[in-house]
């Protein structure tokens, strides 16, 4: 072996030793974890991490609700018969005796939702109408646009349904944005009011939508699933124009009933929530999406649902029949700290804030048979 090959097997060997004691370490600690029933993953994504629950504690996993009820927050698009005859079958097994179809549409579109539905099953559903807003730049589109729902309500229709799009995505031809209290819908308004028709509407989204989406926002995995979802300043307004648009809008028409959707956005807040009731004797609200927020605050939940129990509607939002059980345990018991069903609605766990019987039956059905006109009363208890 001559100088030169004598030098590279020498930094090999050296390279060889340093390789041991660099690597030896880690492969300890990966066979350590690897015994001890542990991944080779130091630190889970946030994602990953999906910690089980040692509590060992009483539960009651309720299948069916304890009184038949109405689901005032529902979607289905242009459903087919079979659609329509599947949903019945699975409704009998959770106790939901009417069905609120918020996207009915308007015009032929409506006329056939309605067919679809109440022409099977005249007692199962309700269909609620929706606006159009094709023509919003023809002037006199607000008078044309009650002229058609009022049409829509002789084809059917029990209430109008605003979708999130008004007041954030609605825009003039010149790019202006639909205000939530632009004058040229109060012909609408005013409609809903004479014909008795509630108005189910949806203003902003969660305020965790409108803020910075960083690792200190607790709507950072919905963000994330869905970017589309995060309302930065540069596009949207902030969540308080938005709030205060909404309630001059409540505040403008006291005749007309409103809705408002998802607890109102203010389901982590519920004294504002309260105030916005005290104030406006015209406004209610569903718990639709939002039972993640009652859950975590069962105390407060509980005394608030007990104060305002004439103003908060049952309600779903994505209908998937197995997953109204998690209303019903919240609702009708005080189980404690359960996984709530969708996980990037919220990283904790929820507990149940049992409501009284006489409280569960107006969330359930009564306060929406006073609002939604045209649903047989006598299918309910009394």
């Amino acid at each position: 072996m001559n100088r030169q090959q004598s030098i590279l097997f020498l930094g090999f060997l050296l390279v060889g030793v340093l390789s041991i004691f660099i690597v030896w370490p880690r492969i300890v600690k990966t066979e350590g974890q690897l015994q001890n029933g542990q991944k080779n993953e130091v630190t889970p994504t946030i994602e990953e991490y999906q910690p089980k629950s040692t509590l060992v504690t009483k539960e009651h996993r309720i299948q069916r609700a304890k009184y038949p009820f109405i689901d005032i927050h529902s979607h289905h698009w242009n459903p087919t018969p079979e659609h329509v005859d599947q949903l019945v079958k699975e409704m009998a097994t959770i106790n939901l005796r009417v069905l609120v179809n918020l996207s009915g549409g308007t015009g032929e579109q409506l006329r056939q939702t309605v067919a679809a539905m109440k022409g099977r099953y005249p007692d199962r559903f309700v269909v609620f109408a929706n606006l159009s807003y094709d023509d919003i730049d023809t002037p006199g589109y607000g008078k044309r646009a009650a002229a058609r729902l009022e049409e829509d309500v002789k084809n059917g229709a029990q209430g109008l349904k605003i979708f999130k799009n008004f007041g954030m995505d609605v825009k003039y031809a010149n790019g202006a944005r639909v205000h939530v209290d632009d004058p040229e819908f109060e012909p609408v308004w005013d409609k809903c009011a004479e014909l008795k028709l509630p108005v189910l509407i949806h203003i902003a989204e969660p305020a965790a939508f409108f803020d910075p989406w960083d690792y200190q926002n607790e709507r950072w995995l919905e963000l994330k699933e869905f970017p589309q979802r995060a309302r930065p300043p540069s596009k949207y307004p902030p969540f308080e124009t938005l709030m205060t648009e909404r309630n001059h809008l409540f505040a403008k028409h006291p005749k007309t009933n409103f809705i408002a959707a998802h607890l109102a956005f203010h389901g982590n807040d519920l004294e504002r929530l309260g105030k916005l009731f005290d104030d406006y004797p015209n406004v209610y609200v569903d718990i639709a999406a939002v039972l993640a927020e009652l859950g975590r605050q069962p105390y407060s939940a509980h005394d608030f649902l007990v104060k305002y129990q004439d103003r908060v509607l049952m309600g779903k939002d994505i209908y998937d029949v197995n997953e109204y059980k998690w209303y019903f345990r919240a609702l009708e018991t005080r189980d404690e700290y359960f996984e709530y069903y969708r996980k990037r609605h919220a990283f904790w766990r929820i507990y149940g804030f049992q409501v009284p019987d006489e409280v569960l039956k107006k969330i359930y059905y009564q306060n929406a048979l006073n609002l939604v006109p045209g649903i047989d009363a006598k299918a309910f208890p009394e």
